[in-house]
């Protein structure tokens, strides 16, 4: 793709089909200050025009991401089967979230009873965090046990053409668009907690366990954009899309 081509897409496709590409761009927008999973179904163009950004640095940025190697998995989750990306979401991102809670949990809460009285901001990100892993939990139980399922069928409806039964919710763009409003909380929540920690940077002479929660809440911040990113920019609009080529065909 020469240049001229490159800078025509990266003006023209959202921010999730950048993304859902290549997914290399996605630390291009993180660098920018650009949310590329829950606001991903927007242009560049709007988002810079929005945010005052400049576009044209923009577009260099995100097309000299196509002059690096790609290597690893991730750069090709768009060419998966969407079963093989559900458990592929389940066993690395639902795993992930599951085993983090609890230590993040015990973490923010220790920061919150010893420097609570002298960085009153640690108390709201204890609250904040057991707010989303409330959610959180609650959430993924609800993708694996009513979600995740249906999508598994219609994977396996298509590929032996047999005909798909009407769903108790109608059509899966009614949980998807349920599990999108979620994403968005949960993602709101956790910049919430970025804006209280400066950008998870603790104070000088920060102990031990301060500095490693920080660190870990900023871990869990990646870890769920791109868990995020799998499901609202792929996941979701192929699994709507396969759902309409069965309805449409008759299968």
């Amino acid at each position: 793709m020469n240049t001229q081509q490159t800078q025509k897409y990266i003006k023209n496709e959202t921010i999730a089909e950048l993304v859902a590409k290549d997914y290399r761009k996605a630390e291009v927008f993180k660098k920018f200050g650009i949310d590329f999973c829950c606001g991903g179904k927007r242009t560049p163009e709007d988002v810079c025009r929005e945010k005052q950004i400049d576009f044209n640095e923009l577009r260099e940025a995100l097309a000299k991401t196509e002059q690096t190697s790609s290597s690893g998995a991730d750069m090709n989750f768009n060419d998966w089967e969407l079963d093989e990306l559900v458990d592929y979401i389940i066993n690395v991102h639902h795993k992930y979230v599951r085993e983090n809670i609890p230590l993040l949990q015990e973490f923010t809460g220790k920061v919150s009873r010893v420097h609570g009285t002298a960085h009153p901001e640690v108390v709201k990100i204890a609250e904040i965090f057991a707010a989303v892993a409330q959610e959180m939990t609650q959430h993924m139980m609800k993708e694996e046990h009513i979600l995740f399922p249906y999508i598994k069928q219609l994977v396996v409806a298509e590929k032996n053409r047999r005909p798909m039964g009407a769903p108790p919710f109608s059509s899966v763009e009614n949980p998807i668009r349920m599990m999108e409003s979620e994403h968005d909380h949960a993602g709101n929540l956790v910049k919430q907690i970025r804006q209280l920690s400066n950008e998870f940077t603790p104070p000088e002479n920060a102990c031990n366990t301060y500095q490693v929660t920080y660190h870990k809440l900023r871990e869990f911040e990646e870890d769920l954009h791109k868990h995020i990113h799998l499901e609202n920019n792929i996941l979701f609009p192929k699994a709507i899309a396969l759902e309409g080529r069965l309805q449409n065909v008759g299968v």
